[in-house]
């Protein structure tokens, strides 16, 4: 059984989870009605011959996500180093007891799609199994239909999550299958009573390790608030409950903004992020004269060709979101210059390090520490807005061409708010996960973006 030791950062996210805050990451697709076939009524789908229209394609997800050799592996404990874990290949592994179907009423079926989501993503994936679940949801009038995706952020970062989900696609599933394709690395033989020489190895390592944590963890106190002062729909308590909504903003809208004010595509989506806050806070009557919310925006530290199978790989930038301020473009200029500043500093300053230093502690600080640190989030950030990018090149699924991708992120204790956007086919798609008692109004939120867009747009960028 091949097997591969959990890495710092993978553990910290194993061990934070509970059954009120399931640390999954999630997606969720939307495909055109599938082609009916050519004249032998044959799609041209290589693993899904003389099935054309919706049927088989259950089956058809359930044979490319058994072959992803990522989705075979569950988390097993292990002797040493104390208090770690491997991914172990599950010898037991069913693909039916993660992929399911479910047939929607079809009244306002990309409606339910979203509601069911928020439903399915508040359950934790069962921690025994390799974790993760697809959900193929049909039921549409014209044939179209969703997929659902959960994967354990142990499993994955946001950019990994997209290079394992992947392996669904026509496209992708095309060129990956071939035999022996496995990128998991083996877990090295340890012994129990190491040589001289690996004892001396191992204690430069810890010194050098701890110098490093402690440089980041003086970044991370420096950067925590002692009085966090959010606004309370972003900081409510946790109900257990979760509500998705979804936005689409024009891609070719957000780089005529950015062409004008300068900066990048993502600084304009911070800003209106920023501006869809402060639209719908102020719909809600709830005062703007307070603090403005800090941002938590992850940053992939994943070198380019890095093996399918390492782990989550990524710091983070803290931005304060210029709710406060009522002249859209002075927002855009305020998050363009704060974003400037964190990448003049780098990755390994302020609130983001917290994942830095989670690759500097050993096992055991993960699994006792990790459960009392789970509230820290709340001292250092008060959302998550973070920005997946997917392939540039059209997608389908059984030749059913991919829409939209939503992505999902998971919520920190003590937070009812997270953003996660990926850019496809000209659009970029915007999922909303959120407390479902703290955030009954999601939807008009979801609104927002496109109207703060709109008003970006009106404004020349900031100009």
């Amino acid at each position: 059984m091949s097997s591969e030791l959990l890495a710092p950062l993978d553990l910290a996210f194993w061990h934070l989870e509970s059954s009120d805050h399931p640390m999954h990451l999630g997606a969720l697709a939307h495909f055109g009605p599938p082609p009916r076939g050519d004249e032998h009524g044959e799609l041209r789908v290589p693993d899904l011959p003389g099935l054309p229209g919706l049927p088989g394609l259950l089956g058809l997800l359930a044979r490319r996500a058994e072959a992803i050799p990522r989705l075979r592996m569950r988390v097993r404990d292990v002797l040493l180093p104390v208090g770690g874990a491997v991914w172990a290949t599950d010898k037991d592994f069913d693909v039916r007891r993660h992929v399911r179907e479910i047939a929607l009423p079809g009244a306002d079926f990309p409606a339910e799609a979203a509601g069911l989501a928020g439903e399915l993503m508040e359950r934790p994936v069962e921690r025994g199994l390799p974790p993760w679940e697809m959900y193929l949801l049909t039921g549409a009038p014209d044939g179209s239909f969703a997929v659902l995706v959960k994967l354990h952020h142990a499993l994955a970062d946001g950019m990994r999550a997209v290079a394992i989900g992947a392996g669904i696609f026509d496209e992708i599933a095309a060129v990956t299958r071939r035999p022996g394709h496995h990128c998991a690395r083996p877990v090295p033989p340890r012994s129990w009573l190491p040589g001289p020489g690996r004892l001396v190895g191992a204690a430069r390592d810890r010194i050098g390790d701890l110098g490093r944590a402690v440089e980041v963890g003086a970044s991370v106190v420096r950067a925590s608030r002692l009085d966090p002062r959010a606004t309370a729909a972003l900081a409510a308590h946790s109900s257990g409950t979760r509500r998705v909504a979804t936005a689409v903003l024009d891609l070719e809208r957000i780089h005529r903004v950015r062409r004008l004010s300068g900066g990048t595509a993502n600084d304009v989506l911070l800003a209106v992020v920023a501006g869809a806050l402060r639209r719908w806070l102020d719909g809600r009557g709830e005062p703007l004269s307070g603090a403005d919310p800090r941002a938590l925006v992850p940053v992939s530290r994943r070198r380019p060709g890095s093996p399918a199978g390492s782990g989550n790989s990524f710091s983070a930038y803290l931005l304060t979101l210029p709710v406060t301020e009522p002249d859209p473009a002075a927002r855009l200029t305020a998050v363009r210059r704060a974003m400037d500043r964190n990448k003049a500093d780098g990755p390994l300053r302020g609130a983001g390090a917290l994942t830095v230093l989670a690759d500097q502690l050993p096992p055991l600080a993960h699994r006792f520490g990790a459960p009392l640190a789970s509230g820290a989030a709340r001292l250092l950030f008060d959302v998550l807005v973070t920005n997946v990018p997917l392939p540039r090149s059209a997608l389908s699924l059984g030749g059913a061409p991919l829409r939209a991708l939503y992505p999902m992120a998971p919520l920190a204790r003590g937070q009812s708010l997270a953003v996660a956007m990926s850019p496809y086919g000209g659009q970029v798609h915007v999922g909303l996960v959120a407390d479902g008692k703290a955030v009954p109004d999601l939807d008009a939120l979801a609104a927002a973006f496109a109207d703060e867009l709109d008003l970006l747009d009106e404004f020349g960028g900031g100009r």
